[in-house]
């Protein structure tokens, strides 16, 4: 079974209900892949509930994903390092996160399944894996 990373940009969308090839994605193919997080998407979504019910709900259900491992330290450099290979490409990544999370697929050899143009810019320059929709 094919292991995704779901971006925060693909969770957003789902949990507004906002139809996305992303989102439709997830939604149609939940029980044929495992999905995966890490701290980063964790962090990202569940800041961002403001509602204590509804933080506990999607908490628990994060708890259930498939958790992507690595060294933190290790990661935050690989992601600083990615950033900066970017960069130097002549773009600049909006959301420094998303280094982070790329770098957490990477090591894992997983793909991610993302609404954020900017995971393209990352995979253009890198070992990213962009999962089709």
């Amino acid at each position: 079974m094919d292991v995704i990373l779901v971006d925060t940009s693909v969770w957003v969308n789902f949990f507004r209900a906002q139809e996305t090839a992303s989102t439709l994605f997830l939604k149609n193919n939940r029980d044929s892949v495992t999905i995966a997080t890490c701290p980063v998407v964790v962090q990202e979504i569940l800041q961002g509930i403001i509602n204590d019910k509804e933080y506990k709900s999607i908490g628990l259900y994060f708890d259930s994903l498939l958790k992507l491992q690595g060294s933190h330290y290790l990661l935050a450099k690989d992601a600083a390092n990615l950033y900066r290979q970017i960069r130097k490409r002549g773009y600049t990544i909006r959301k420094p996160n998303d280094c982070l999370i790329a770098c957490y697929a990477i090591r894992n050899d997983v793909k991610v399944l993302h609404d954020d143009k900017d995971f393209s810019f990352i995979a253009a320059c890198s070992e990213l894996k962009i999962q089709s929709v």
